[in-house]
């Protein structure tokens, strides 16, 4: 049928006039035009709407009908324009956001969350706890808009942005003697020779490669005796005494019975968190938006 939005608000002038001249008046256009294109909309139809005489318009039973569904069919394009007006200035939509287990932890991305869902309740916000190299490949094929991680080799089809550098901190059980004295601070050399809690190669996250690394410029092997998955249960196992850890500051603000956490007197003791989104894929508006609130 060729029956256009046009014919639609014409036939809802008449119907709600109940005069062609007043129609033609409220619409802006000559009566000839109208009265041709009310003509037209009946004839695709297949019924008459309109019962004319020289002084009135009345709507036909079946002009009582359509009118209702006239009604129905304005409101629902309405809505939808202002739907998607409202999908493209990020008020609605979705938002899928990989991210570490510490991300939560940090102080900046915890209050731009906080933000984000004030400022744009009606965005689905859809987050997903994975480590960071477990995000790249979801990050490629578009299962994730954005990616909070730590630092690692990217491909070059995704791009980053350092959010901060969080200093890293050494863990060790409270009655250790490196936490006696109200001792706070401790370099890579206090460490050496130590029972090491820490992340299991397999996992895949990138900590495990950039504290190793780190150790290793300090020309520290470390005695890694208990390897796990989680970094809150490298806490948990360092709070029963099977040994020692570095992890990101952020983990401290998780307070654990039997821990301490000690500052590292080291210049390269941080690690730094990115924001990855993929180069050639356009940004969201509901991305740009929590974008501009961890800038």
């Amino acid at each position: 049928m060729r029956i256009e939005i046009r014919h639609l608000k014409y036939f809802i002038a008449v119907a709600e006039e109940r005069h062609f001249g007043r129609a033609a008046e409220r619409l802006n256009i000559s009566q000839p035009p109208l009265s041709q294109q009310i003509m037209a909309l009946e004839n695709e139809v297949g019924a008459r709407l309109l019962a004319r005489t020289n002084r009135s318009v009345h709507l036909t039973q079946a002009g009582e009908l359509f009118l209702k569904e006239c009604y129905r069919i304005i409101e629902y394009l309405n809505l939808a324009a202002e739907r998607a007006a409202r999908v493209h200035s990020g008020e609605l939509g979705e938002l899928t956001i990989g991210f570490t287990s510490s991300a939560p932890f940090i102080t900046l991305i915890a209050n731009s969350l906080r933000a984000f869902r004030q400022s744009y309740p009606q965005v689905h916000l859809q987050m997903r706890e994975i480590n960071t190299k477990q995000q790249i490949d979801p990050l490629l094929d578009g299962k994730l808009d954005l990616g909070i991680m730590r630092n690692t080799s990217l491909p070059e089809t995704l791009e980053h942005r350092v959010l901060l550098r969080e200093p890293l901190v050494a863990i060790v059980p409270q009655d250790h003697p490196l936490a006696a004295a109200g001792n706070t601070r401790v370099t890579f050399r206090d460490l050496a020779r130590q029972p090491f809690v820490f992340f299991a190669r397999e996992v895949g996250t990138a900590l495990h490669d950039e504290i190793l690394a780190l150790l290793k410029t300090a020309d520290i092997t470390p005695e890694i005796t208990q390897e796990v998955g989680e970094a809150m249960t490298i806490v948990g196992l360092v709070s029963a005494g099977l040994g020692i850890s570095i992890l990101p500051a952020s983990f401290a603000r998780v307070r654990i019975d039997g821990v301490r956490y000690l500052s590292l007197d080291e210049e390269n003791a941080f690690t730094e968190v990115w924001l990855v989104h993929h180069r050639k894929r356009p940004v969201s508006p509901q991305a740009a938006a929590l974008i501009s609130l961890l800038s």
